[in-house]
């Protein structure tokens, strides 16, 4: 099928929520979408470094409401809490709109988040480490967390070669089709000396079969990959465990030994014919 779609928008409704919630007339919807996509321009590249995974966006009447998801809060808050009021300030600037409130939401997982481990493996790759070593890092701590499966593409001049190629590496399962997986997808890029690398990742937290709370603030419960089982832990049935097990000092790969062991035979004792 060409797997085209975005997973998330793929989504929107069954498990993911909208990450702009306001609603418009034909007027002026797209004034505002205009400006969403300038709000998260600004505060990607105002805030570079703060770890920022998505922004989500609310309006109700005369009031914008921005909340900022991040690994690093502390960043954004800064001393005092005087860089959040500093932002503030300059969205009044860039919306014109004197209501404006900032709300920052701590990401207790960031290796669950494909934003930020795209973002971490774009670093990695800008300070000249190499792509497949900063690859296998981030799939390994994701992994580690709980994830169920994660697939980075890396698209580019990779490793300063003079033909741009395509790889991928995987672990894992992300079924992109079924939509009660709960797969986080995002495509970021790294600015190297020789020219951009894109990277893509996706990242499966397992099923979601009830009901799922839409709303992108939501933190806890399905999201919650702490309550999840090891993903690699062992139950009941471990053939550790079970009975019919070839343990130590058992009976190896050739099985139980029947009534005509060596031992029990006639012949035992005699000496071996070559």
């Amino acid at each position: 099928m060409g797997q085209k779609a975005n997973p998330i928008g793929n989504r929107l409704g069954i498990i993911r929520g909208w990450e702009s919630n306001w609603y418009a007339s034909k007027n002026d919807y797209a004034g505002k979408l205009i400006e969403d996509d300038k709000i998260r321009t600004y505060l990607n590249a105002r805030i570079s470094k703060g770890g920022i995974a998505r922004i989500v966006i609310e309006r109700t009447l005369g009031k914008l409401i921005v909340t900022i998801h991040t690994s690093k809060p502390g960043i954004i808050i800064g001393k005092g809490g005087g860089e959040v009021d500093r932002i503030k300030e300059e969205l009044k600037k860039l919306t014109k709109k004197e209501d404006v409130q900032i709300n920052i939401l701590e990401i207790r997982r960031p290796e669950l988040d494909a934003t930020i481990v795209g973002d971490t493996i774009a670093r990695q790759i800008e300070n000249r480490i190499n792509f497949k070593r900063a690859i296998k890092m981030a799939i390994a701590s994701t992994l580690r967390m709980g994830a169920e499966g994660i697939k980075v593409r890396v698209s580019g001049r990779l490793g300063g070669a003079e033909i741009a190629r395509s790889e991928e590496i995987k672990q894992g399962r992300t079924p992109l089709h079924t939509f009660r997986m709960d797969i986080d997808y995002a495509s970021v890029f790294a600015q190297t000396v020789y020219g951009k690398i894109g990277i893509k990742v996706w990242i499966c937290k397992g099923e979601v079969l009830g009901k799922r709370e839409l709303n992108p603030n939501f933190v806890g419960g399905k999201n919650d990959m702490s309550e999840r089982s090891d993903r690699n832990g062992r139950g009941g049935d471990d053939r550790r465990n079970s009975g019919n097990d070839r343990n130590r000092g058992g009976y190896g790969d050739r099985g139980p030994r029947n009534n005509d062991d060596r031992r029990n035979s006639p012949n035992a004792g005699a000496p071996r014919r070559n």
